[in-house]
């Protein structure tokens, strides 16, 4: 139960931030996106900030056997650039350019009540949705056949 309501704040922590900072409009995302017109540049200090932020938090849990709440720490276990990372990229990146949306400013920005919004993490969770049918026969174990 701790470990739950820790996420929760950091989820509620985060959402703040985000609406805070303007993240939740997509025409501010648009802007900084846009580099041949009006561009905004607020993206580029939002994105220093959460690095600065990252490299304190990644320095302090170097210096710690485990997290706070876990028996371990859970670090990525593949470090190769295949198709589907790359694809993967392609996907997100196109769509957050289109709309101006990546998933943690769309739920914090459901809270406006904005249809557009809606729709766009109904979208999300499709394609989720999508994933998990198509993914989930290839990472089932294999059980051996019975005699």
């Amino acid at each position: 139960m701790p470990a739950l309501l820790l996420a929760l704040a950091c989820g509620l922590v985060f959402g703040l931030g985000l609406t805070v900072s303007g993240m939740i409009n997509p025409a501010r995302v648009l802007g900084f996106l846009d580099v041949a017109g009006a561009w905004n540049p607020t993206l580029a200090f939002v994105m220093g900030g959460a690095v600065v932020v990252a490299a304190v938090a990644f320095a302090l849990g170097r210096r710690r056997a485990a997290p706070l709440l876990e028996g371990r720490f859970h670090a990525a276990t593949r470090s190769v650039i295949d198709s589907r990372l790359i694809g993967g990229a392609a996907i997100f990146g196109v769509g957050w350019g289109l709309v101006g949306y990546c998933p943690g400013p769309a739920l914090a920005a459901l809270a406006l009540g904005r249809w557009e919004t809606l729709l766009f993490v109904l979208a999300m969770l499709a394609g989720m949705a999508l994933f998990e049918l198509i993914e989930a026969p290839s990472r089932r174990p294999v059980r051996p056949a019975r005699p």
